[in-house]
C-alpha cells in the first residue's frame, strides 16, 4: 500500500480517525485514573470500598455512589464499550462504503487510477490497522487497571462484557464488525441501508457468540459434593445427581483463543465475499 493511498484513506476517514484518537486518549487517561484508585478499593480502607472494611462507620448514599462510580462502574464502562465496539464500527463501515457507491465517488476512483480491488483494500487496511492497534491498547490498559480481577470489583471473568473486553476477542469483534459493515455497504449501495444491515448482522452475531460461548471448549463435570472454584462459568447443574458442569477460570484463555479464531475466520470470509461481489459488479 503506497504512501499516497494511505494519505487518501486517512483523508477519507479523517472524522472517524479523529474520533477514534480522542476516544483512545480519553480511555487511556480514564484507565490510568482508575488504576490509581484500585488499591484503595481492593484494600477496603474506605467505608464505601468493595468489600467494605469491618469496623468502619456506614458510608452515606452519596459516598457509596461516588466510590462505586470511580472504580467499579468506571471499569464496567470501559469494558462495556470494548464489548460493543463492533456495532459502531459496522455501522460506520456500512455507511462509508454505501455513501461512496451512492454518490458515485467510488466509480470515479475506479475510472481514474485506482482499480476496484485496490480501492476496497485501501478502504479496509487503514481502519483495520487503527482498530487493531487502538483496541489492543485499550484492552491492555483495561487489564492493567483491573489488577487482580477481584470479581467483587470488576465482575466475573465469564460475564459477556468482561470476557470480550479483556482479551484478544475484543479486537476480533471489532474487525468482524468492520468486515460485515463493508460487505453490507457493498450489498446495499446506500449509506443508511448499509449502516442498518450492518447493525442487524452484528446484533445476530453478538447474540449467537454469546449463546454458543460455553460450547467453544470442553467443559468439566463433577458428580458429588465438592467445593466449586471461586469463579466459574456454570453450564449445567443437576440437583438429583449433584452434578455440576462448568468452565473453571483456567478455561478463560482457551475460550478466548477459540472465539477470536472463529470471529477472525468470519471476518476473513466476509472480506473475501466483499471482494468477490465487487469483482462481479465491476467486471
Amino acid at each position: 500500500m503506497s504512501t499516497l493511498a494511505v494519505r487518501s484513506a486517512l483523508r477519507l476517514h479523517r472524522p472517524a480517525a479523529l474520533a477514534w484518537a480522542l476516544a483512545l486518549a480519553a480511555a487511556t487517561a480514564y484507565l490510568i485514573r482508575l488504576h490509581a484508585l484500585a488499591d484503595e478499593a481492593r484494600k477496603g480502607i474506605s467505608a464505601c470500598a468493595v468489600p467494605a472494611q469491618d469496623g468502619l462507620p456506614l458510608c452515606s448514599a452519596v459516598e457509596a455512589i461516588t466510590a462505586d462510580a470511580t472504580y467499579s462502574d468506571g471499569i464496567a464502562l470501559v469494558t462495556g464499550c470494548l464489548a460493543l465496539l463492533m456495532f459502531p464500527v459496522a455501522a460506520w463501515a456500512g455507511a462509508v462504503v454505501g455513501r461512496e457507491l451512492e454518490t458515485g465517488t467510488a466509480r470515479l476512483a475506479w475510472t481514474q487510477s485506482t482499480p476496484p480491488t485496490r480501492w476496497l483494500a485501501n478502504r479496509l487496511t487503514v481502519p483495520a490497522t487503527l482498530l487493531t492497534v487502538g483496541t489492543a491498547t485499550v484492552v491492555l490498559l483495561n487489564n492493567w487497571a483491573r489488577g487482580d480481577d477481584n470479581p467483587n470489583l470488576v465482575g466475573d471473568w465469564y460475564y459477556s462484557d468482561v470476557f470480550i473486553g479483556t482479551g484478544p476477542a475484543a479486537v476480533a469483534h471489532a474487525l468482524a464488525g468492520l468486515a460485515l459493515g463493508t460487505l453490507a455497504g457493498l450489498l446495499t449501495g446506500r449509506a443508511l441501508a448499509g449502516a442498518g444491515v450492518a447493525l442487524a448482522a452484528c446484533l445476530v452475531l453478538h447474540n449467537a457468540v454469546d449463546l454458543c460461548r460455553a460450547d467453544l471448549w470442553p467443559t468439566l463435570t463433577h458428580v458429588g459434593t465438592f467445593e466449586p472454584p471461586r469463579s466459574y462459568f456454570q453450564v449445567d447443574w443437576s440437583a438429583a445427581e449433584t452434578r455440576l458442569t462448568f468452565h473453571p477460570a483456567s478455561h478463560y484463555w482457551p475460550l478466548q483463543y477459540v472465539e477470536t479464531g472463529v470471529l477472525l475466520a468470519l471476518a476473513a470470509a466476509a472480506t473475501a465475499a466483499a471482494f468477490v461481489l465487487l469483482r462481479r459488479r465491476t467486471a
